[in-house]
């Protein structure tokens, strides 16, 4: 069934719109002179575009280029095909941190436009968390020998701390920091935090900090409490004071007693979530702490049968009277955006970890990722806030991606008439 032209209107309307965002232009060219027949931004952008259309590797995007509409070209500015090895030899040598800025130019774009709204909460709120991809090579910068790991089987880990927008309808990529080989993402977390807020200033895009129990550490939240933000921490045995003293407070609390209560449906399953919520332990410990949290989940089957049950618990520095019950279970329930928006869909539906483009250079790799995160940005605003109702909102990502696909190699002339006019967004052609 052919795509409708007023889709692939919209589709490529983006396109000519957000990629100029990006600013890929200004990415710094690393390679010499000789012999450079294309420019960087043009292979910047043939490689976004291939991980809007959904190619799995260099190879594919190289097809997608040969394919892509006449129309098409000349709104983007790719000329004819990209050859996937030079596409390869591009990459690798650009630095990532190069391409974080670009990331970093379609949030703030986002933002300036009133994209990033909060929804549901009074403020923004950052989830950040550790992504590993595995490879078969490290170097002890970018991806680190895996300790477990010898001989012919010896394996690599490319690591990165996402920090997603977990407050808004879109939950954006903010950045994609890579994790060094040296540390860890406890040691990491203070260069992340610092690094976020430098880039985006404090408190006009978000105000408080989430992370799992993996980053739960007094030092972490005073580094929280000195840019004046906030923090939500989950709380496990690597805090068996505070654990025990949450436990002390809130396990034995019955759930009919509960602040606030969530049920979702997902398929043959009914889940239901409640929150209890205390100010006792204000000060205990840390002085920072304000507030803990247990979070009650129960999964259980149409007819009602209790299959799972689980208590998990947090802390945080914001006092327990800043937010309503049901938003403090908004809060919790929202740090698992970067997981179930970010990760997840970079892993089902860019098949990141089993096709990673580029595998035996770990610059490579990161610089790959970046622009894939670039990407995903792109097609979350085009999905959550560029389509008008509820039911398109809700689009299955694989249809988003073929949406892309198909406007890439079939749009005409009249589908992207005056799109760079209207939006400024034409490239010059490679």
């Amino acid at each position: 069934m052919a795509q409708e032209a007023r889709l692939t209107r919209r589709v490529a309307g983006v396109l000519a719109t957000r990629l100029p965002e990006a600013e890929l232009e200004e990415v710094a060219d690393p390679r010499g002179e000789l012999g450079r027949r294309w420019s960087l931004a043009t292979l910047l952008r043939a490689a976004v575009v291939g991980c809007v259309a959904g190619s799995k590797s260099l190879a594919d995007v190289e097809r997608l280029t040969e394919d892509m509409s006449p129309a098409m070209r000349r709104l983007l500015g790719i000329a004819r095909a990209v050859p996937d090895t030079t596409l390869r030899d591009a990459l690798v040598k650009v630095e990532p941190t190069e391409v974080r800025r670009c990331l970093h130019s379609v949030a703030k774009a986002a933002q300036r436009r009133k994209a990033l709204e909060p929804d549901g909460l009074p403020f923004g709120v950052v989830a950040m968390d550790g992504k590993g991809t595995a490879t078969y090579v490290w170097d002890d910068k970018y991806a680190q020998r895996q300790p477990h790991s010898a001989g012919e089987g010896a394996s690599g880990l490319v690591r990165t701390m996402t920090c997603a927008l977990i407050s808004s309808r879109v939950k954006v990529c903010l950045d994609a920091i890579p994790v060094p080989a040296s540390t860890n993402e406890m040691g990491q977390f203070h260069d992340s935090l610092t690094s976020i807020v430098s880039t985006y200033g404090r408190g006009d895009l978000f105000r408080l900090i989430t992370y799992d129990a993996g980053a739960c550490s007094a030092a972490n939240g005073k580094d929280v409490r000195d840019y004046d933000l906030h923090y939500l921490f989950g709380l496990k045995g690597s805090q068996p004071t505070l654990r025990a003293e949450a436990q002390r407070l809130l396990a034995q609390i019955p759930v009919e007693k509960a602040h606030a209560m969530s049920e979702d449906v997902n398929g043959p399953w009914v889940v239901t979530r409640r929150v209890f919520v205390s100010g006792e332990m204000a000060g205990f410990e840390w002085p920072h702490l304000e507030t803990v949290l247990r979070i009650r989940s129960e999964k259980r089957n149409q007819q009602g049968t209790l299959l799972e049950s689980e208590d998990r618990y947090y802390i945080s520095s914001l006092p327990r009277a800043e937010l309503t019950d049901e938003q403090w279970l908004l809060l919790v329930r929202r740090h698992w955006g970067v997981e179930n928006n970010c990760h997840n869909t970079w892993d089902t539906v860019f098949e990141e970890d089993d096709h990673p483009w580029i595998e035996a250079d770990p610059k490579g790799m990161v610089v790959v990722m970046l622009l894939r995160r670039l990407a995903y940005n792109i097609m979350a605003l085009f999905r959550g806030v560029t389509q008008r109702s509820e039911e398109r909102r809700q689009t299955p990502w694989k249809d988003i991606v073929r949406w892309f696909y198909n406007a890439l190699i079939a749009a005409t002339a009249s589908d992207v008439a005056d799109l760079r006019e209207r939006d400024g967004g034409a490239a010059q052609l490679a």
